[in-house]
C-alpha cells in the first residue's frame, strides 16, 4: 500500500485566492540546459582541443630529407575545436541572463506581495455562497455586507494586500460561467 497526496486546485479556488499567482519557473529550467551545454562544450573543446597541454594542439609531422613522404602525413586534417569555446561562451551568457531573470521575477513578486498578511486577513472574513454565486464578508470591520462578484472580491482582497492593480490584469473567472 502506498499514500499519494496531491494538491487540486479548482476553478473557484483561484478565484478566490488571497494573493496573485506567482511566476513561473520555464525560463530556470532553460537557464539549467544552457549551463550544461556551456559546461559540455567546455569539458569536450578542452579534452579534444587540448586546450590545456603544454605543447601544441597537433605535432607537425617529421621532414625525412628535403621531401614529405606520403606515410609523413596525416590521413585527414586534425579537427578544430575552437567553436566550442565560442559555443560555451555563448551557453554560459544565456545561462546567467536566464536565472538573473529568475531571480529578479522571484524579488518582485516578493516585494509586491509583501502586505500578504494584511490580504489575508480581509480573505479570512469573506465566505462564498455556492447557491448565488457571490461572495459575502461576515463581520469584516469597515466592509459591507452587500453580496460581491468573484472580481470584484479578488479586487478588495488584493488592494487590502497592496497588489490591487494586478486584478484587472488577472481577471477572476466565474466557474459556473466558464
Amino acid at each position: 500500500m502506498r499514500t499519494v497526496t496531491r494538491t487540486v486546485t479548482t476553478g473557484l479556488s483561484d478565484a478566490l485566492a488571497p494573493v496573485p499567482a506567482p511566476p513561473t519557473y520555464g525560463l530556470g529550467c532553460l537557464g539549467v540546459l544552457a549551463a550544461a551545454v556551456s559546461i559540455g562544450t567546455f569539458l569536450g573543446g578542452a579534452i579534444g582541443g587540448k586546450w590545456f597541454s603544454d605543447g601544441p594542439a597537433h605535432e607537425p609531422p617529421e621532414f625525412s630529407g628535403w621531401h614529405l613522404s606520403p606515410q609523413d602525413l596525416p590521413a585527414e586534417p586534425p579537427p578544430a575545436y575552437e567553436f566550442l569555446g565560442w559555443i560555451s561562451a555563448f551557453a554560459l551568457v544565456a545561462a546567467v541572463l536566464a536565472f538573473a531573470l529568475v531571480v529578479r521575477r522571484r524579488a518582485a513578486f516578493t516585494r509586491i506581495t509583501r502586505r500578504r498578511h494584511h490580504a489575508e486577513e480581509l480573505w479570512s472574513y469573506g465566505w462564498y455562497c455556492h447557491r448565488c454565486g457571490t461572495v459575502h464578508f461576515a463581520d469584516a470591520p469597515g466592509e459591507d455586507r452587500n453580496p460581491l462578484s468573484l472580481q470584484r472580491f479578488r479586487e478588495k482582497v488584493w488592494e487590502r494586500g497592496g497588489y490591487g492593480d494586478l486584478a484587472a490584469q488577472q481577471r477572476a473567472v466565474d466557474p459556473a460561467r466558464s
